[in-house]
């Protein structure tokens, strides 16, 4: 029963699906695996990554569980909520990553979020190939409605097109 319920995670569709919450520089694209001075990735199934550029590109997904079938019953017992992004660099300019996932009442108010310090990567001194960030929500008190699942990032030198942090394969996943 558990299913991945992020639409597009690794930008088949393009952008579809995703609100671009911070589109900036030559913005966000979409690119063929392993890239210019990329890596390939460990999962044969993805083909494609979002590309971000020198000004700060976050895209954004909000979940509405009870509109993907869960009841809220089935909330109320505060099933595990597991979550899932891959980031990496390039070989030939450094960047930053960021990811915030929330998970939100009727209300899209809190209830809790996992937002790790942001991670820099420098092709000079750190392997940029593909990283995995993963987390488990549990404990996170009743009235579960939406997730909000938010990545993205820029690089580091400023240049003009798609040298920033690569993201794929985010996945949010409730174990009921």
């Amino acid at each position: 029963m558990a299913r991945n319920l992020l639409k597009n995670p690794a930008g088949e569709e393009q952008m579809e699906f995703w609100e671009l919450t911070e589109n900036g520089g030559s913005q966000w694209q979409v690119e063929e695996m392993p890239g210019d001075c990329g890596y390939n990735f460990g999962d044969d199934g993805v083909t494609k990554y979002f590309s971000t550029s020198f000004e700060l590109c976050l895209k954004r997904q909000v979940v509405d569980l009870v509109a993907e079938g869960y009841a809220p019953d089935d909330l109320a017992a505060q099933p595990a909520v597991s979550v899932e992004d891959w980031y990496s660099g390039r070989t030939d300019c450094g960047c930053t990553y960021q990811l915030t996932v929330c998970l939100l009442d009727e209300n899209e108010e809190i209830l809790q979020e996992f937002k790790p310090e942001s991670v820099t990567l420098d092709p000079d001194c750190d392997d940029c190939s593909w990283k995995q960030v993963n987390h488990t929500f549990n404990d996170y008190g009743p009235g579960l409605r939406f997730i909000s699942f938010e990545h993205g990032g820029q690089d580091t030198k400023y240049w003009d097109g798609w040298f920033g942090v690569r993201v794929t394969g985010s996945s949010v996943i409730v174990e009921t």
